[in-house]
């Protein structure tokens, strides 16, 4: 690939600057919902606070989760399409190699990683590739204990009902932690919320890099 074909590059493509934002709408739902469905049947020491639920009751709740559920899903079928069709994840998201995983966590750790509009580095590979396994799992696992009688095989496959039950719940503290750092980087560095709303074409790394 030539430089001026790099220089004319957007940061984000139209189509997942579209997907990403249904993805956040529809897991805002879904982990909204899904506290007002875990209070109606605790299975830990805990509630989640009333004004964090969404639904106002069990039934309502259920009908968030299920419709959030399907929007999650279709979503993520068209990015997984979009992704290997493209050529996004190959180019994008390919697995980093383990020296490469290192230096960048090493730099994490000392809040010293560079930051490259369009450019992923090897611990966003990771915890994106990390949070993509994590919602097919959620959606699999969402599934087992909705249908655990007609999806029996499925509720099986992960230890039956109450295992389940736990793992989705489990996965979605794994998320909600996944969306506090994300937030927090954006928060470092705010343009990174410019390029997920307008196009924005890639910039040279000198230009754009700085220490996280």
């Amino acid at each position: 690939m030539g430089q001026r074909e790099t220089s004319r590059r957007l940061t984000h493509s139209s189509a997942i600057r579209v997907m990403h934002w249904i993805g956040v709408y529809a897991m805002g739902c879904m982990i909204f919902s899904g506290w007002e469905i875990y209070n109606a049947s605790p299975s830990l020491h805990f509630l989640f606070p009333a004004w964090t639920g969404l639904g106002g009751w069990l039934g309502g709740a259920l009908a968030w989760h299920l419709s959030a559920m399907w929007l999650l899903f279709a979503d993520g079928i068209a990015y997984l399409v979009y992704g290997f069709a493209s050529g996004h994840f190959r180019r994008d998201l390919k697995p980093p190699r383990p020296a490469e995983l290192g230096q960048d966590l090493g730099a994490a750790l000392r809040f010293r990683l560079k930051h490259h509009m369009g450019h992923y580095n090897a611990v966003q590979r990771v915890l994106y590739a990390g949070v993509i396994i994590a919602v097919i799992l959620q959606v699999m696992t969402g599934l087992a204990i909705w249908k655990p009688v007609q999806l029996g095989w499925l509720a099986g496959l992960f230890g039956g009902y109450p295992i389940a039950r736990g793992i989705h719940l489990a996965i979605m503290f794994g998320i909600v932690a996944f969306v506090l750092v994300h937030v927090a980087l954006v928060m470092v560095h705010p343009r990174t919320l410019k390029s997920m709303i307008v196009t924005v074409p890639q910039r040279s790394r000198k230009a754009d890099e700085r220490p996280a």
